[in-house]
């Protein structure tokens, strides 16, 4: 009986030690960009997202004389004192990218941006509003900046970013970060470009990440983090592990007391 106990008792040792094993990780394989010899040469401007079909597009008119943009200004007559800040921006209007990457903006018609970065679509919009106003002022947002973080996560979802210049490492921010069972030497990007999807991989542990083009974000960007080999062992046991550590304890508990 005592060497049956003996036994047990090495064999529910090992199976704690096989636990514990599965669940280490290196220093190499958790610390974000690791410094090396790399040069950073990463610019934002060479990245800029650019507008797409399906964006929504928030624009205002603004110029010296508030009444002559009116016209290009839907809702500007709805606004008023009591209106709050908030209320106002919901109210302001917004205009969706068609099929051929056009939008239809009154006194100016059909306006082609698909293709230009933000700030390429406001100066052609001031260009066209010059025969209608003087030194036309425009402001453009993207009203579906929306970037979806996946997988091994505090907080996976979909964000709506207040910017377009945004980061995978400030994306992944917004989820909570990586969790300890997420694998950050191969975090999946997929964007679509011109209606088709294509995958990159990033490495977050190596410091030319941040040379990568896609170390800056585009609208509609899915990150997704895939689960380290431990995680993946747990997932394949799932109950099981605490089953078998339950019958074995239960095992030494009985052998334990019929030696005595």
């Amino acid at each position: 009986m005592r060497l049956i106990f003996k036994y047990g008792l090495a064999f529910f040792t090992l199976l704690v030690m096989l636990i514990m094993f599965n669940s280490c990780g290196s220093r190499r394989n958790m610390v974000y960009l690791q410094p090396d010899s790399t040069k950073i040469s990463t610019l934002y401007e060479q990245y800029v997202p650019k507008i797409q079909i399906n964006d929504i597009l928030t624009i205002v008119v603004t110029a010296a004389d508030p009444k002559v943009t009116a016209p290009f200004n839907p809702v500007s007559s709805m606004t008023s004192g009591s209106v709050t800040q908030q209320m106002e921006m919901a109210l302001r209007p917004t205009y969706t990218v068609d099929e051929k990457g056009e939008i239809s903006l009154p006194m100016l018609g059909k306006v082609h941006l698909l293709g230009l970065t933000r700030i390429q679509a406001i100066e052609k919009i001031r260009n066209e509003l010059s025969q209608y106003i003087k030194d036309p002022g425009v402001n453009i947002n993207f009203n579906n900046f929306r970037v979806s973080v996946l997988g091994e996560v505090a907080r996976p979802g979909s964000f709506i970013m207040p910017t377009e210049r945004v980061t995978v490492l400030e994306a992944l921010g917004m989820a909570g970060d990586l969790t300890i069972r997420g694998v950050r030497e191969n975090i999946m990007l997929i964007r679509e470009v011109d209606g088709q999807k294509t995958m990159h991989r990033l490495d977050l542990t190596q410091q030319n990440t941040l040379n990568s083009p896609y170390y800056y974000l585009a609208q509609n960007d899915v990150i997704y983090v895939e689960p380290n080999k431990a995680q993946i062992n747990n997932s394949k046991l799932g109950a099981n592990t605490n089953i078998i550590i339950s019958i074995a304890s239960l095992l030494i508990t009985v052998i334990s007391v019929l030696t005595r």
